[in-house]
């Protein structure tokens, strides 16, 4: 925030760039992914089930860590609009922090579910 507000100088072009475009819009794909597979996630057990369920729907048939997808693509997004290091070393961090769990999920959906969907990817759809 602070490198963006009081460091960064934006061009009066920066508003109808392509980057600010490509940014915005990669932003706010990976808001709506993020906001729905957390509406998924919610609503997978009635109040007061204990039981494990595997998540369908949305990013889920291909990704067993869509909110994790979601959120990478919010902050990959934000870098590319502000283009700035700052911006970039948070996605990157982002993508260290939450990466390995999207994994860790997969792995664990994997094990506990034994008719878990073998084309669902952990965090990058028909890649990883």
């Amino acid at each position: 925030g602070h490198h963006l507000l009081y460091c960064t100088h934006f061009e009066p072009t920066w508003l109808t760039s392509p980057r600010l475009t490509a940014g915005a819009l990669l932003f706010f794909i990976g808001l709506i992914i993020n906001i729905h597979s957390d509406y998924l996630l919610r609503n997978l057990r009635k109040p007061g089930e204990l039981v494990y369920r595997i998540p369908h729907g949305g990013m889920f048939e291909f990704v067993s860590g869509a909110n994790f997808l979601g959120e990478i693509l919010e902050w990959c997004g934000y870098a590319v609009a502000a283009w700035s290091l700052p911006a970039f070393a948070f996605a990157f961090f982002t993508i260290c922090s939450i990466g390995p769990r999207a994994c860790q999920h997969h792995r664990d959906y994997k094990t506990r579910f034994g008719d878990y969907p073998r084309s669902r990817r952990a965090l990058i759809p028909f890649i990883l």
